[in-house]
Order: C-alpha cells, then structure tokens, then sequence
C-alpha cells in the first residue's frame, strides 16, 4: 500500500514538473518574450547572460582550438614573462605579425590573454590559472585524439560500440606500451594524477590506515603523493606487467623503489593481493561498463580483511558543479574510448551493494571537477 501511494505521488510530481517545464520552453521560445526581456531591467542582464552562454556553445570548438594553439605554441609561458610585443609573440609562435595579432586576440577574447597597453600583452586571468597547471595543459593536447573522433559526433554515436576510434586506438596503443601514445599516456597520467591524489589527500585520512593497495596505479603518481604524505603507510600497486615496467624506472627515480610494492597482473584475471586494508579505485571504474566494474568491484570486496575500505575517486555523473565534466565530456570521452561510462555517485553505490559491500558514502572534495570520492565499507 505504502509503494503504491509512493508510485502515485511520484506520478503525480512528474506531470507537474512536466506541465512547468513546458510553460517554461513556451515563454523562452517566444520571440514576442526575448525581444521583451531584453529590453526590461532586470531582466534584461538575465538575457544578456543567457545569449552570452548560448553563443558560448555555439563557439566552444573555437574557444578549445585556441586554448590548444596556444598551449602548443607555448604562448601562454612567453605572457607569463610579458607585456610583451606583437614581434616577440610572433617570432616565438612561428607565425607571421598578421597571424600572431589574430592568435592573441582571440586568447584575449576568452581571457587567456589582455592587453595592457597598445602593443603590449600579458597572461589574461584564465591564462594565469592555466599556465601553470600542467594536468589541465595535459589535457588540452590530448584533446586532439578525441576530437577527431567528434568531428562527426552523430557518426561516432550511430556507430556499432566497439568499432575502431582513435581514441580507441590511442589506449590500446598506451596500453601496450607502444611509441608516442605510451609517452603521452604516461605524461597525462602523471601530470593529472596529481590533481586528483591533492584532492583526496584533502578529503580523506589514510592515517586510519596500515596499508593502500592503488588497483591500476598505473605510473604511481597517486601512490607516491599518498606515501609522501603519510610516510608509515605500506603501499603498494597492481596494474599490467609492460606498465609496471614504467613504474618502476620513475619510482627508481624519485627514491620510492623500496616504499612502494608493485604487483604485476589483470585486475580482471589475477587474484587481488590480500594483504590491504585499503584499496584504491583512481579513476578507473569509470573506464569499464557494468559487469565488468561488478566484476572488479566483487573482487575488491573479497581481497579486503574485514574492517577494510575502498576508495573510488573519479569525476561522477550528475554532480553539482560539474555536471558538464562528468556527463558532457567524460559521457562522450568514454563512448569513443569503447568502454565505460560515468556514473552518477547513487549508480555507483548500488553496484557496491551488489557486489557485497554493506555501506558506502560520498565524501566531498574541493574540486568536484577534478573527483569526486566514494569511501565503501565491508
């Protein structure tokens, strides 16, 4: 009885957000209504804002072409040491005088760069924001393998799933260790792997404790940012042999070799290691689709001693604040890619209970944009 009244009131909740949301389109449509709107105050900044971001998405693809012309003309380091003239940027850049002034405008147009006096530029404030972020510069030139598969997004949408794509193709290349797509594999995941363990270590205390497995650490950047951290933590990492490979040289390297313990194997086919009482999932759950996230998440749920925890952090679906990372970007990132999905923190943690965790909660963080971060309790 108490499920059909839920039923019913749901129902009925449904038919009236429906019945809003259509009155609500009918007056934004109407031409008789913007052209009013645009003339009355307030409402007038309303729609001023509202045209700005919906010209926003019309010229997004102009806005990240330039942000990627000036990454990898590396203008964004020569303003950082400005005001400098139209000459240098234009030596620096390669480009002719004409080409040059066009470049800086348009970076100036979306605030990467400013002029501060006639002929003189520095960084703008996105530019200053960005130029020293090397995860999100990182990103921005792997952008070039996904957006050639966006070029013709209603093709690669209509596709059969697991047809071949370059973004496919680049992670099937990383993956084995193969040439130019292994080294940048291995930058972007160095460079934004710190974000992501800045962020977690702001959220969560490993003091808690004795030990940290990081499934698919890959490189080991975010074990490395846990260890310096928390020195008494023994850690270790499981991921593929020919990406241990690489592991292994850079924790070399950084003098880790002898804090951190690297376990080669298939997350999917080799048994987990059993010996930790936390275990890591850094943006990795999202790369799969369900069964086999069910699957994996099954057999952390087996190698945790009781009293263990999983952490999962990843960029989430459905996120307040970054709605447009998690189900925008990653939603088409992940279909080109072949695999996985975003999940929305709710989905995530019933896949949990399926696979036989009794508890799970969300854990804020500062930069949702970057993770987001679900702790699972046995």
């Amino acid at each position: 009885m108490a499920e059909e009244v839920s039923r019913i009131g749901a129902r009925s909740a449904s038919r009236w957000k429906v019945r809003w949301i259509t009155r609500r389109n009918r007056i934004l449509g109407s031409p008789a209504f913007q052209k009013w709107s645009s003339r009355v105050w307030p409402m007038s900044m309303i729609a001023r804002w509202k045209a700005r971001w919906a010209f926003d998405l019309v010229a997004g693809f102009t806005y990240s072409q330039t942000l990627l012309a000036c990454v990898e003309s590396d203008l964004l380091a020569l303003l950082s040491q400005g005001p400098v003239v139209l000459t240098e940027i234009a030596e620096h850049t390669g480009l002719s005088d004409a080409a040059a002034l066009r470049l800086v405008r348009a970076a100036a147009a979306i605030e990467l760069a400013q002029e501060v006096a006639p002929n003189q530029w520095m960084l703008g404030q996105q530019g200053a924001a960005l130029h020293t972020n090397e995860g999100a510069l990182a990103m921005v030139r792997h952008n070039r393998v996904l957006y050639r598969d966006l070029a013709e997004p209603l093709d690669l949408l209509r596709a059969d799933r697991g047809k071949p794509t370059a973004l496919s193709q680049f992670w099937h290349y990383a993956a084995e260790g193969d040439g130019e797509a292994a080294s940048e594999y291995s930058q972007l995941m160095a460079q934004s792997q710190a974000m992501v363990c800045e962020q977690v270590l702001a959220a969560y205390d490993f003091s808690q404790h004795r030990s940290l497995l990081d499934v698919g650490g890959g490189h080991g950047r975010f074990a490395a940012g846990v260890v310096n951290a928390h020195p008494g933590l023994r850690i270790g990492i499981l991921d593929l042999p020919p990406v241990l490979d690489g592991t292994s040289a850079w924790l070399g390297n950084q003098g880790l070799s002898e804090r951190i313990s690297l376990h080669p194997g298939d997350f999917f086919h080799s048994p987990l290691p059993s010996e930790y009482d936390c275990i890591s999932l850094v943006r990795i759950l999202h790369d799969h689709d369900d069964d086999e996230a069910v699957k994996l998440l099954t057999a952390i749920r087996k190698a945790l001693p009781p009293g263990g925890r999983l952490l999962i952090a990843e960029p989430m679906a459905d996120t307040r604040g970054a709605k447009g990372m998690g189900d925008a970007y990653f939603g088409l990132y992940l279909w080109a890619m072949n695999s996985g999905r975003p999940r929305s923190a709710e989905e995530i943690m019933a896949m949990l209970s399926a696979a036989g965790f009794s508890r799970s909660r969300q854990v804020k963080t500062h930069q949702p944009l970057v993770c987001s971060l679900i702790v699972s309790f046995l």
